[in-house]
C-alpha cells in the first residue's frame, strides 16, 4: 500500500480541522466559473467571516469520514467548500450573511450550484441553506431587539416625566379651589367624632359629684351625732348611788 505523501496528509488535517471548527460548511459546484468570478465570490464572503476554498474530493472524503454519508455523497464533480469562520476583525462569522452572499452571487452566476453542507455539525440540504439565507442578518435582528427593548424604557421615562407635571396641575387646582375637593362635606363628620366620646370624658365629673355628696353626708352626720350625745341622760354609776345613800342615813 502506497504511503500518503506529507502534503496530502497536511491537507487532510487542514480540512478536518476546518470542518470541526466552522459553524457552517457549504458544498458548492463551481463548474464554468472563471477565476475572476471565484475571486469576486471570495471577496463577498470575507466581510461576513466566510472563506471559499477548492480541495480535491478524495482528500475531503478522508477528512469527513465522521460527517456521515449524506455529506460525503455531495463530494462529486468540481467541488469547493465555503466555511463560516471568523471576520477579518477576529469576530465570529455570520452564517446567515455567508449563505445570503452565496445565494446572491448565484443569482448573477447560475454556474454556481449549492448542494448542501453542514450546520453546527449536522447535515443540511440545499433547501435548508436557501431558507437559512432568507433569515435577516444578525445586525438587523440585533437592531430590532434593541428597539424592542428600548420601547418600554422610553414609555417608562415618559411616565416619570408625566408624574411631576400631573402633580403640579393637581396642586394648582387645589390652590385655586381653596382646599381639597370634598373637605367641607367631610368636616362635620370629623367634628362629630369627639361628641360621641363625650360621655367617656364626663365620667370623672360624675365621680367628683359622688365624692362631694359623700363628703356632705359625712359632715351632716357629725352635728347630728353630737346633738344626740348631748341630749342623752348621763347614766349614774353604782358608786354614786351608794354615796348618796350613806349621806341620807
Amino acid at each position: 500500500m502506497e504511503e500518503a505523501r506529507p502534503e496530502k496528509v497536511a491537507i487532510v488535517d487542514e480540512v478536518r480541522e476546518r470542518l470541526a471548527g466552522a459553524e457552517a460548511v457549504m458544498v458548492t459546484e463551481y463548474r464554468g466559473l472563471t477565476v475572476d468570478a471565484l475571486s469576486e465570490l471570495r471577496g463577498s464572503l470575507r466581510p461576513a467571516g466566510g472563506s471559499y476554498k477548492v480541495y480535491k474530493n478524495t482528500l475531503v472524503r478522508r477528512a469527513a469520514e465522521d460527517k456521515g454519508d449524506e455529506f460525503i455523497e455531495l463530494l462529486v464533480g468540481p467541488t469547493a467548500l465555503a466555511f463560516t469562520e471568523t471576520t477579518p476583525e477576529g469576530e465570529p462569522g455570520d452564517v446567515v450573511s455567508v449563505a445570503k452572499a452565496i445565494k446572491d452571487f448565484a443569482k448573477g452566476h447560475p454556474e454556481l450550484i449549492v448542494k448542501g453542507g453542514l450546520f453546527e455539525g449536522r447535515f443540511i440540504d440545499a433547501d435548508g441553506l436557501n431558507k437559512l439565507a432568507e433569515i435577516e442578518p444578525r445586525e438587523v435582528l440585533l437592531a430590532k431587539l434593541a428597539g424592542a427593548m428600548a420601547a418600554p424604557m422610553t414609555q417608562f421615562a415618559g411616565l416619570l416625566q408625566a408624574l411631576p407635571r400631573d402633580f403640579a396641575y393637581g396642586l394648582k387646582a387645589l390652590i385655586d379651589q381653596g382646599g381639597a375637593p370634598g373637605a367641607p362635606a367631610d368636616a362635620p363628620a370629623a367634628e362629630e367624632a369627639p361628641a360621641e366620646e363625650a360621655p367617656a370624658e364626663e365620667a370623672p365629673a360624675e365621680d367628683a359629684a359622688a365624692d362631694e355628696a359623700t363628703t356632705e353626708g359625712d359632715s351632716a352626720e357629725e352635728p347630728a351625732a353630737e346633738a344626740a350625745a348631748d341630749a342623752a341622760p348621763e347614766e349614774e354609776t353604782p358608786e354614786a348611788d351608794a354615796s348618796d345613800a350613806e349621806s341620807e342615813s
